[in-house]
């Protein structure tokens, strides 16, 4: 059951339900484990069954208004304000202006397995369609294959890689990169990072040596829509030790469930600028929060 199909559920339960703090939570509480199954986070799941109830709780209802289309239309509000409060950034429009006075350096962030140096190839592939001239970076000297796999990705794309030897200093690799692009006009500077492991201290240290070395204008959150509720705590570590600006959600194309978008929007209170839809350079999308919850809650 997907989650579209857990919020139409819970939107029926609790329509058959008195509209009271209690009676809401208390209906709503019983459908917190399908919406964790969901990669909704156990805590996101929780703060908005809260907030649904204090929500409907304070709502005047006619006896003879239709019940579930009011339940809908607050939660979709609910959702819809939690999105909100993330702000928005367009990236896309962001590097265009910036590029006015370049570089833009774009600083990606995220553990291993998550997509992080496909999708520094699919940026390049996007800014280098609006007429950039990007310059991809190898600043994780520490996975096997990471400075050779994007280095083939720059082959494929034309675009040019500045990468440092396995084991180099990864602030000096994205230090050296920012010095070359200032000389050789590039326009945007997009860094591939390593990601170990969230909890690793030592990573984390070296991600906060990184964006005090260069001072990237965005740091982004790269995140598997696929692991689930893993992806939302890791995004928490790296929103709270380092400080993003924007996430990237990869593999929405695939069987996702959907928490997950609404999970790191929670935790990190940043928005989410674009996802992940194929294995090819295009596909990439920017993320219009709007349409998401649209595809959970039709109006």
């Amino acid at each position: 059951m997907g989650l579209k199909s857990v919020l139409g559920k819970l939107v029926e339960k609790i329509a058959y339900t008195e509209f009271s703090r209690e009676k809401v939570k208390e209906a709503g509480y019983d459908l917190v484990l399908e919406l964790v199954e969901n990669d909704v986070a156990y805590d996101v799941a929780e703060a908005l069954i809260e907030r649904l109830a204090e929500k409907l709780s304070s709502t005047k209802v006619a006896r003879t208004a239709d019940k579930k289309k009011v339940v809908r239309r607050e939660l979709r509000e609910l959702l819809l304000q939690l999105f909100a409060d993330a702000g928005e950034l367009d990236l896309d429009a962001e590097v265009k202006a910036g590029a006015k006075k370049p570089p833009v350096i774009i600083l990606l962030l995220g553990p291993n397995g998550h997509g992080k140096t496909t999708t520094a190839a699919k940026l390049a592939y996007r800014y280098k369609s609006f007429g950039l001239n990007p310059l991809l970076v190898g600043a994780d000297t520490f996975r096997a294959g990471a400075i050779e796999q994007l280095k083939l990705w720059g082959e494929r794309l034309g675009v040019e890689v500045h990468a440092g030897s396995y084991g180099a200093d990864p602030a000096s690799v994205a230090y050296d990169a920012v010095t070359l692009s200032r000389k050789k006009g590039y326009d945007v500077v997009i860094i591939d990072t390593a990601g170990r492991m969230h909890t690793n201290v030592n990573l984390v240290a070296e991600m906060k040596k990184i964006a005090r070395v260069v001072e990237p204008h965005y740091k982004v959150y790269v995140g598997d829509a696929l692991v689930g509720s893993d992806a939302v705590e890791q995004a928490g570590v790296f929103s709270r030790e380092v400080g993003i600006d924007a996430s990237i959600l990869t593999k929405m194309d695939a069987d996702v469930k959907g928490g997950a978008a609404i999970s790191i929007v929670y935790v990190t209170r940043r928005p989410i600028a674009y996802v992940g839809v194929g294995q090819n350079p295009e596909d990439l999308e920017k993320f219009d929060y709007r349409k998401f919850v649209d595809s959970l809650l039709p109006p």
